[in-house]
């Protein structure tokens, strides 16, 4: 757990190990020494801690060999390597053998208590993505939906409707925006209700030609029209015992909507050509994102249809009514992604984060996979981070966020801002270490220095 500040502190040399001991203790760390990978090791086993502060030469057993010899067993610490002597390659080779941050030698007692703070954030925000996934996986149980994750009041409410509704043989009618999962919340109706071994078949009204529909829907016999050599099952007939699902209801043109409502009312179908109804055992769930209501008005649909499709309605909340649910449906994705992929994303940085929260999300949940698969691959890390959210192709957007930064004609001026943000990502990104900043930034130290003085104070 975050409150968890148990420090491994791994260095051959005894007065740094006294003073970055005396340095983490003051700061309310529980501090243990270790002269050696070896000590260090045996120390670890015996009684893993969270944070370990490695020191990346030392003799009998280096830091990049005990960085290997912890292995990859869960719960691994969170593992900082230090240097004197250290290169770019270095640094690498420890990223990549696990390390999560490299600091190089001297450095300020600031500097040391930054990165440990930077540590334990990412401690907490890989608690609470573990939290998240028992979560989902909570909410996927068998009392719930399949594939539908819902943690928010109005998700978890409706939910409890739906539940209530899929035990009984009546019409439902969803209504909510497209990318909202209609088709999801009528397949999980099926599998909860009694006709759960039998089939569901799923059709876009607005998907099929008009002078097709009736065909598609109803079947027909040999000889019915030009083509029709054989008889042919329509979507009511195959759906029989179990579920027929009409998305986009909203799409049914006036000519269809009458018989439709005839094979509510009487149980029963008439292919195409043919003069013998055939009965039918059909449970009906419609969708549409349009408003029924006004479209009675307006003389769209019939009243009639209206009021024998809509016997319980279950309204879908946008996403953005339900952001309590975002980081749990983004776990969600990414967890499905990375095993449809092969990626290996695992999780999302608060920054990125406050971008997902704060969208309108016009395509809703759809729109969230979607820039969520678009993000996973960019990733140059395990990590999605602001930038990969960024819309390549939404040049607008880019050109608002400069003249923002910006906000000025002048190029002296302009040169100044720009400096003064990347040298503050620089110090984001190497955890405060100002050598490692200037390295990145491709300039001197003391350069550095002046120009911290300069912009930041």
């Amino acid at each position: 757990m975050t409150h968890n500040r148990r420090l491994l502190i791994i260095d051959d040399e005894e007065n740094m190990r006294h003073m970055l001991s005396v340095v983490a203790s003051n700061a309310g760390y529980q501090v243990t020494l270790a002269e050696n990978g070896e000590q260090a090791l045996a120390i670890q086993k015996k009684s893993p801690f969270a944070f370990i502060l490695c020191d990346l030469k030392m003799p009998k057993m280096d830091g990049l060999q005990f960085l290997k010899g912890l292995g990859t067993d869960a719960p691994r610490p969170i593992i900082i390597m230090m240097s004197a002597y250290a290169t770019i390659d270095d640094a690498v080779l420890a990223m990549k053998a696990g390390a999560y941050d490299f600091i190089t030698k001297p450095f300020k007692t600031a500097e040391i208590l930054l990165v440990l703070e930077k540590a334990r954030d990412h401690l907490a925000l890989q608690e609470e993505n573990l939290r998240l996934k028992a979560k989902v996986e909570e909410l996927q149980g068998p009392s719930c939906f399949d594939e539908i994750i819902a943690h928010s009041m109005e998700m978890c409410s409706l939910l409890q409707l739906t539940e209530k509704v899929a035990k009984y043989d009546t019409t439902v009618l969803i209504t909510g925006e497209s990318g909202t999962g209609k088709e999801l919340i009528a397949k999980g109706i099926h599998r909860n209700s009694t006709r759960n071994d039998n089939t569901f078949i799923a059709i876009n009204c607005g998907s099929i030609p008009e002078n097709l529909l009736e065909s598609e829907f109803f079947g027909y016999v040999k000889g019915a029209f030009t083509g029709a050599d054989h008889d042919r099952k329509g979507l009511f007939e195959e759906a029989d015992s179990g579920t027929l699902f009409l998305d986009e209801i909203g799409e049914l043109p006036l000519s269809l909507q009458v018989k439709l409502l005839r094979v509510l009312q009487e149980k029963e179908i008439r292919p195409v050509g043919s003069v013998k109804t055939k009965k039918i055992n059909v449970r009906l769930i419609t969708a549409t994102a349009k408003n029924l209501e006004q479209e009675v008005k307006t003389g769209s649909f019939r009243e009639d249809l209206y009021y024998r499709l809509n016997v319980i309605t279950l309204k879908l909340p946008p996403l953005r009514e339900r952001k309590d649910d975002i980081p749990y449906l983004c776990t969600h994705f990414l967890s499905r992604l990375n095993k449809k992929m092969g990626l290996a994303i695992k999780n999302i940085s608060p920054e990125a984060m406050t971008i997902l929260l704060g969208k309108e999300w016009k395509g809703n949940i759809r729109e969230l996979k979607n820039m969520l698969e678009r993000a996973a691959i960019l990733a140059e890390t395990d990590q999605i981070l602001a930038k990969d959210l960024a819309d390549p192709h939404d040049r607008s957007g880019a050109e608002q966020q400069i003249n923002e930064i910006l906000g000025t004609y002048s190029l002296k001026q302009a040169k100044k801002i720009i400096e003064k943000k990347m040298i503050n990502r620089a110090l984001e990104a190497s955890k405060g270490n100002k050598s490692m900043a200037a390295r990145m930034l491709e300039i001197s130290y003391p350069s550095l220095l002046a120009k911290i003085k300069e912009y930041i104070g």
